[in-house]
């Protein structure tokens, strides 16, 4: 499976921790750390895929071409970085590992992502195997920038629940070897093993934090319109990513702020059929709050008279519309809100909206990722109405203020 040429740096050679560095120095990227680049070396039907990410992303491509496990592959990715255990990350493995590979003598098979991430150390590169037969772990980890291997684990013995890790110190000692648990990705785990004492350390340090903040808060959302049109619980107010409890975060952000509340309801008033005067939500017995549209004439009408289209287009405008706060989401709590960017990733973006939905749902997208705060990565069958919804740049070509990245997946 192909995908367009990408532009970022491709990682960086085999070698191990501590090797020498290119004679460039690390180039600082101004802005928050952001992941440019997703690598599908080996991952379900993707073989040597290399995606470009750009503040706003379209992934096009027909059905089978592998949209939706690139972003299965980014989630991953993203929980991974942020702690979690590699059985929960893939409760099926079997299905990421691309079904021709062949076992090898030990009846091994598995798979490979990667992603790049920029920010003020550079292009920061991360990649992993995972062994999913016989059983699930990680069997290789590499953490690299600017021609440096920085962290390496290895599987020396299959007998034991460990890796073998090396990471860059650049001290009295080039590097140092400790044992790091199977199930868990290893770059969130150097702040706690790095003591940071030497240049070479504070170097590794610098770029597993950029590496694990541009995975972090990252919301994957694929609205589900049935489950929207019936009352929920009042509880967090933390949006789901199937959006079902939608009536419970609008009972929660319109009294919250009403400037982005205002916004909100205009986009709605651009997205739904008929007049709308506001949209909100108000409790019914049992507990219970349920959502309405508001038509300005003494008429309030219930989710559940609204069609599948206008019930995706409005939980994805309140997604686009909100933030870490609001999304159930895991932002880097110990980093500033300033420096984190909360990544958005909306498999069949276009799924049920009409030609002007789609258009508005675009715009809105391309406006908030302007201000650098979100960056948007969705799936679509045909891109083609893209440039002309906001004027998007090319999958080729350079991305404008407000241009959109498309990556064309070829079957």
């Amino acid at each position: 499976m192909a995908a367009s040429p990408a532009s970022s740096p491709s990682p960086a050679s085999p070698g191990s921790p501590g090797s020498a560095a290119s004679p460039a120095s690390v180039e600082t990227l101004p802005g928050r750390p952001r992941v440019t680049q997703l690598r599908l070396a080996a991952f379900a039907g993707h073989r040597r895929a290399v995606l470009r990410l750009g503040p706003l992303t379209l992934l096009a491509g027909s059905s089978g071409s592998g949209k939706t496990s690139a972003l299965r592959a980014y989630d991953a990715l993203a929980r991974l970085g942020g702690g979690a255990e590699l059985g929960a990350v893939f409760p099926d493995p079997g299905a990421c590992v691309p079904e021709r590979a062949r076992p090898d003598a030990q009846r091994r098979r598995g798979f490979r992502i990667g992603c790049t991430a920029d920010g003020a150390e550079g292009p920061v590169h991360l990649d992993v195997a995972v062994q999913a037969e016989p059983e699930l772990r990680i069997v290789g980890e590499r953490l690299s920038a600017d021609g440096v291997v920085l962290l390496e684990t290895a599987l020396r013995d299959p007998g034991r629940r460990a890796v073998q890790a090396a990471w860059h110190t650049a001290g009295s000692a080039p590097v140092t070897r400790a044992p790091l648990p199977d199930d868990r990705l290893g770059t969130p785990l150097l702040p706690l093993r790095v003591a940071g004492k030497t240049d070479g350390q504070r170097r590794v340090l610098a770029a597993a934090e950029q590496m694990v903040v541009a995975l972090r808060s990252v919301f994957a959302c694929d609205p589900r319109p049935g489950r929207m049109r019936e009352p929920v619980p009042a509880g967090s107010g933390r949006l789901l990513g199937g959006c079902d409890n939608l009536a419970d975060v609008l009972w929660r952000t319109r009294a919250e702020c009403g400037r982005r509340h205002a916004q909100f309801v205009a986009a709605v008033r651009t997205g739904c059929a008929g007049p709308v005067e506001d949209v909100l939500a108000e409790p019914v017995v049992g507990g219970v709050v349920r959502a309405l549209i508001d038509r300005g004439d003494g008429i309030r009408t219930g989710l559940a008279r609204l069609g599948y289209g206008e019930l995706r287009y409005l939980a994805l405008a309140l997604v686009l519309f909100t933030g870490p706060g609001v999304l159930e989401v895991d932002p880097a709590g110990e980093v500033p809100a300033a420096l984190q960017t909360l990544t958005v990733l909306a498999d069949g973006f276009d799924r049920g909206l009409d030609v002007r939905q789609r258009a508005e749902l675009l715009r809105l997208a391309a406006r908030m990722c302007d201000r650098g705060h979100i960056r948007f990565v969705g799936t679509v069958a045909d891109a083609s109405w893209a440039a002309g919804a906001v004027g998007a740049a090319g999958a080729d070509g350079p991305d404008g203020p407000d241009g959109v990245t498309v990556v064309h997946l070829d079957p």
